[in-house]
């Protein structure tokens, strides 16, 4: 069986995690201490007794280093009083973390984060109360334009307190309640693709030949003969470069059968078609249904981001996706079948973002 491998690449402007370098995100919140019942004096003194309070802050994320940890700056400032204490205390907590995007689910898209910080106390504490703390997270993003999301995020902080008030030790976990606006900038340029298209090949008109110089002779009357078409594609042989095409084929002007290409790619991790995906899912039906003759197997590819087990059920998975959407517009399952090949065919580095975007494809192979 004859095969016809139509393969192509789309580069969209989604191709990691972001179609933006940068984001800023001013935070407000609330935070409860564990030692917020806790005197100077009494229960060890673990980290003076702050009362639980409203913070503000502000979070910086840089998209455009890595597609899969992005690292975060965070600033948090509190301010309250200390039980017993006659006048407040400021807390500034500095956090660097690395933040882990998920799927985006419509518009939202959740993350986890983990890194390490420092705590400062100013005002009636002194800096025997300062230290290092572990912090771990979870939130969601959610767009309200292309550049601009409301951010929801819960933050937990551990700190050990290796000096009190009166020379003990303590612990301190602290759990904060946060929400934001994110302010995307920095966007990445995207790539310019031409849109499939599935059109016939018009044959350049030949140059005339100059016409030889002949004797008149007298005409011999002949009998008109139809034109024949054997192949009944709708050309007849005599202009027909491809005299035996079988039935079930849209033909060009030169009687060959047409041919259509599908071109789509993924951001990372991915499998989701967007809107300009599904437009494309849509031409590439409407052709098949013009040749009935044709078959297609949807082959899925990915980078060489996870492991080889991880990715090829996720070559599979895009494949099946792109299989269903044909299936949803008409075409018969049985012309159509799925595969995937993980990470073992890359048409480019997996060493460079560029690379590793072109190898989250789908090609499409044709038979009949």
């Amino acid at each position: 069986m004859k095969k016809i491998i139509l393969s192509a690449l789309l580069a969209t402007a989604v191709l990691n995690a972001s179609d933006y370098n940068y984001e800023v995100s001013p935070m407000v919140g609330y935070l409860w201490n564990s030692t917020s019942n806790e005197t100077n004096l009494n229960n060890g003194g673990a980290m003076g007794g702050i009362d639980n309070h409203t913070v503000f802050g502000l979070e910086a994320q840089i998209n455009n280093i890595s597609d899969v940890i992005k690292p975060e700056l965070s600033i948090l400032y509190g301010r309250d009083r200390a039980t017993g204490a006659t006048e407040k205390t400021g807390v500034w907590t500095t956090m660097l973390n690395g933040v882990y995007e998920m799927n985006s689910i419509s518009t939202v898209t959740p993350f986890v984060k983990a890194g390490l910080g420092y705590e400062r106390y100013s005002g009636t504490h002194s800096n025997d109360f300062d230290g290092l703390l572990l912090d771990a997270g979870l939130g969601a993003k959610m767009d309200i334009t292309k550049s601009l999301a409301l951010k929801l995020e819960a933050l937990y902080m551990y700190k050990m307190n290796n000096n009190g008030v009166d020379g003990s030790n303590g612990e301190v976990h602290n759990i904060a309640a946060l929400a934001g606006l994110t302010f995307k900038f920095g966007a990445n340029a995207a790539p310019v693709v031409a849109a499939p298209v599935a059109a016939a090949v018009v044959a350049e008109p030949k140059k005339p030949e100059p016409e030889p110089k002949v004797t008149p002779v007298i005409p011999v009357p002949v009998a008109k003969v139809c034109p024949i078409d054997s192949d009944k594609d709708g050309v007849f042989d005599p202009q027909d470069k491809c005299p035996d095409t079988p039935t079930g084929f849209k033909v060009d002007g030169d009687g060959c059968p047409l041919k259509a290409t599908l071109q789509l790619n993924f951001i990372t991790d991915g499998h989701g078609v967007d809107a300009a995906g599904t437009a494309k899912v849509k031409d590439f039906a409407a052709f098949l249904k013009d040749s009935p003759a044709y078959k297609a197997n949807v082959v899925g590819h990915t980078d060489s981001t996870a492991s080889d087990k991880y990715n090829q059920k996720l070559s599979e998975k895009r494949a099946e996706i792109v299989k269903t959407m044909l299936i949803d517009q008409g075409i018969a399952a049985d012309r159509l079948t799925a595969s995937g090949k993980g990470e073992t065919m890359p048409v480019a580095s997996n060493k460079t973002k560029q690379g590793r975007s072109e190898n989250r494809r789908i090609e499409v192979e044709l038979t009949h």
